[in-house]
């Protein structure tokens, strides 16, 4: 059942002076906010376990509410004494729920909205008749929790290669408003980090690129993008992870930047997040030594959260942790303290703790022991609850699953996503001029190598997406995946297939350093080579692998390996498309940034 808001709530809200009070029942049994004067007087009316539970992110089991799969509801016991995800919000009073595929929660669209409506009853039924903040991490491209019938766009450094801030908007924009017909809220996204590290594990594609200015203009745009379709927009992750060589999930990464590297390369993408109106920051569990040197990751650093975040970029907004049951935040203190030193640092919503049942104890603890005070509870509860008005949840929290399919998904939103995809893939080099390949000319083509598994925005394994579109385009195709690490009974299947082909197109996808000039990947490619049919070369993540790869007939980079990403890279083999993106980022000993070939 849909919440209105009244005529005086709606014109209140702008000023934020309409908060619910503890709520009167609806005839359906659940029960409406009530509007009362503001968030301080929303507060006053809360016991402190109900204020600390707002400040909580957790994840629960299940595509239902309150019928969660056996192994779902056991799950739930397990991490929370209680068998259903609406019992979880009851019996914790948390302020979100993060959604994730491994969890049960993004089985499909439809199925996440009803997930979402369930979740908001159960926390419109509790004492304060708070609802809840849904989050997502929904940044398109290598991650994207919600796939198919979705609209899943080219990821970050994709529309880096663009260059296109009006393309970034608009994909911002659209997937923000699917977003929140299923009934979310909070995007952890864009990614704000500089990636200036070949070697980095974690960010790479995520990043927009390494150009702090162009960056810089992409985040902004995206973090309007987002806001204009209601969903908070989430900078992250801060104070940069761009140029580290360690994954924190599951490591503690150090940014060996100085303080004037960190205000040229990293600082300018968050300082452009706030300036757009970003609703929230995401810290990073990295050590940073020159903007703290006490080894304490950013997360739980004063200096940087409130010193730099707060004080020198003047965010008012709501800081969120990154997931509290990353390794890097939980190697120097145990996981009773980390929650603790993440609100001393300045931190306002704690998100996934590992326990927490444990993690609520301790915050409530060092309140009653004075090492927090109530006061600095109420300071983020009040950002939160003012970020959640800000955001139109006190006027309407449920969604409306029956016009999911209306809503997501839709003719007009894939036609966009097509359309900005179609100036991201890359084209490195093409010395013998092969490229596009037609089908009068070159009708048979094997369509080979990395298979790195089937993110939610991809159709099935890779190699089979691309040969599916090329087909499409009048190319006969034959695929053989041989996987990110091939055998060498993979290579020489790959090998025989070949031969006979008019052209292989072999993806390949992070092609390790020390993989160059030996096996796996590197290998395939130059079996393939030596079989004397044109080879194209197409990196379907870091297009660093142009540089660890042997010299092909062509080589391209598409930055991802989603139905969108593809489908532009095949309309560019073919020739439908001309290719325009420019590398966002340079690759060492092959080509500088900007590079880009076009026909």
């Amino acid at each position: 059942m849909p919440y209105h808001a009244s005529r005086r709530l709606l014109l209140a809200a702008a000023a934020l002076a309409a908060l619910p009070a503890a709520g009167s029942a609806s005839a359906a049994g659940t029960r409406r906010p009530a509007p009362v004067t503001g968030p301080a007087r929303l507060a006053a009316r809360m016991s402190l376990a109900e204020k600390v539970g707002q400040l909580f992110v957790t994840r629960v089991y299940g595509h239902s509410a309150t019928a969660p799969d056996p192994a779902d509801a056991e799950s739930n016991l397990a991490h929370f004494g209680v068998r259903t995800a609406a019992e979880v919000v009851s019996a914790y009073h948390v302020g979100g729920i993060v959604y994730f595929g491994w969890a049960h929660n993004t089985r499909s669209p439809q199925l996440v909205a009803e997930l979402s409506e369930g979740l908001q009853r159960a926390a419109l039924a509790g004492p304060s008749g708070i609802p809840l903040l849904l989050s997502v991490d929904q940044e398109h491209g290598a991650v994207a929790r919600i796939g198919r019938p979705a609209t899943l766009f080219p990821g970050a450094m994709a529309l880096g290669a663009a260059g296109d801030a009006a393309g970034a908007r608009e994909a911002a924009r659209i997937a923000g408003a699917e977003l929140a017909a299923l009934g979310i809220r909070q995007d952890y996204a864009p990614v704000a980090d500089v990636n200036v590290n070949p070697a980095n594990p974690v960010i790479g594609v995520r990043s927009f690129g390494s150009d702090p200015r162009a960056v810089a203009e992409l985040v902004a745009a995206q973090v309007r993008g987002y806001q204009e379709s209601g969903i908070a927009a989430t900078a992250k992750h801060f104070p940069g992870h761009g140029d580290t060589e360690t994954d924190s999930h599951v490591g503690l990464p150090v940014m060996r930047h100085t303080r004037a590297q960190w205000e040229e390369l990293d600082e300018p993408p968050f300082r452009a997040a706030v300036r757009a109106g970003a609703d929230a920051v995401m810290t990073a569990h990295i050590v940073f030594p020159a903007l703290d040197p006490s080894g304490d990751p950013a997360t739980l650093s004063r200096p940087i959260v409130t010193g730099l975040l707060r004080e020198r970029l003047g965010f008012r907004g709501v800081v969120v942790t990154d997931a509290l049951d990353m390794a890097g935040v939980r190697q120097k203190y145990g996981d009773d303290r980390v929650p603790v030193l993440a609100l001393k640092a300045g931190c306002d919503q704690l998100l996934n703790p590992p326990d927490l049942r444990l993690a609520i104890r301790s915050v409530l603890a060092a309140v009653r022991s004075g090492e927090l005070t109530e006061d600095r509870i109420d300071a983020s509860l009040l950002r939160i609850l003012e970020l959640k008005l800000r955001r139109g949840l006190f006027a309407g929290p449920l969604p409306r699953p029956g016009e999911v399919p209306a809503a997501v998904g839709t003719a007009e939103h894939l036609a966009a996503a097509d359309a900005i995809a179609a100036g991201t893939t890359t084209l490195l080099a093409d010395p013998d001029g092969l490229l596009p390949l037609s089908p009068a000319v070159r009708p048979r083509l094997l369509v080979t190598g990395a298979d790195p598994g089937s993110p939610s925005g991809t159709t099935g394994p890779p190699t089979a997406a691309l040969a599916r579109e090329l087909a499409a385009l009048g190319f006969t195709t034959q695929t053989v995946p041989t996987g990110t690490a091939p055998t060498e009974a993979a290579v020489a299947a790959a090998v025989a297939a070949a031969r006979g082909q008019d052209a292989v197109v072999v993806l390949t996808y992070n092609v390790p350093v020390a993989e160059a000039a030996s096996g796996g990947q590197y290998a395939l490619v130059q079996r393939l080579v030596d079989t004397g049919v044109p080879v194209v070369a197409l990196a379907v993540r870091n297009p660093y692998d142009a540089a660890r790869l042997p010299r092909t007939a062509a080589a391209l980079a598409s930055y991802a390996w989603t139905d969108v990403e593809l489908r532009a890279a095949a309309r560019v083999l073919a020739g439908r498309t001309s290719p325009s993106g420019r590398l966002p980022v340079p690759v060492p000993g092959a080509y500088p940034l900007g590079h880009g070939l076009t026909y």
